[in-house]
């Protein structure tokens, strides 16, 4: 191969790399309120690379100034689309194959507390966390520092508690805070049906690599929300199935196994 061809096939892969970078980009952010932006910022980079290419200085020094100040604007104006944009380049399905719940019975455990708060009609909002630490929304509601047990999130969830309201965040086998705020979806295409709840747990999964379980208060139905995804109407035994599958926990199905059996 020739220094020629050699040349022709970097440009065609530089190219390439940053046609998919844009189309990512654009993908994740169609919808929302940052896609129009994102068109501007194209529509200047090519007025750019034309004023440069005709040698129109004014006109590059126009488009230069507006390139700035448009970066600058479009980062602080569109931070959550931004942050939802990174959240998902940098999430790794392969890592997250191998990341486990403790083998302590905890999903058995929130499995239980679902059912027990669907059967009861008692709204819950569930995020089991995964790869990406869930600070920020953690100091947004109530420390609690306890063991998951079904009981526990029942407790929390029944009104008259005064964090039945928001979020229990859930860290390892432990309720870390409950009533806490989580973000709201950003979609526009999301049906006007759903509830706060469930946009609530589209908002977190948008931006988060967590599960968020939903139970509706209205219906008594099962949902979760995973990587800006809402799968609902779920029978019990596929949220077991899809939770020890997301997490790899092939210990907590013997642990359910060896309760069932003890029971």
């Amino acid at each position: 191969m020739n220094e020629l061809s050699f040349e022709l096939v970097v440009d065609v892969v530089d190219i390439a790399i940053v046609a998919f970078l844009l189309y990512r980009v654009f993908s994740l952010m169609r919808g929302t309120r940052a896609a129009s932006m994102f068109f501007g910022l194209i529509v200047l980079f090519v007025l750019s690379v034309v004023a440069q290419w005709l040698n129109l200085i004014a006109l590059n020094w126009i488009v230069s100034s507006l390139r700035t100040v448009w970066v600058i604007a479009f980062v602080i104006i569109f931070q959550p689309e931004l942050r939802r944009a990174l959240a998902l380049l940098g999430q790794n399905r392969f890592i997250g194959r191998f990341v486990r719940m403790p083998e302590s019975g905890v999903i058995p455990e929130v499995v239980r507390a679902v059912q027990q708060l669907a059967d009861k009609r008692i709204g819950a909002l569930i995020v089991l966390e995964k790869d990406m630490g869930l600070r920020q929304y953690v100091d947004t509601g109530t420390p609690v520092d306890a063991r998951v047990s079904a009981e526990l999130l029942g407790t929390i969830f029944t009104p008259p508690s005064p964090l039945h309201d928001g979020a229990v965040i859930l860290q390892n086998d432990r309720v870390v805070a409950a009533g806490c705020i989580l973000p709201l979806t950003q979609d526009h295409r999301v049906s006007q049906a759903l509830g706060t709840r469930h946009r609530a747990a589209l908002g977190l999964s948008e931006e988060t690599d967590a599960i968020v379980i939903v139970v509706s208060e209205e219906t008594g139905t099962i949902g979760y929300a995973e990587a800006g995804k809402l799968h609902r109407k779920l029978d019990i035994n596929t949220l077991r199935s899809d939770l020890l599958n997301a997490f790899g926990a092939v210990a907590e199905e013997k642990h359910a196994s060896t309760q069932a059996a003890a029971g």
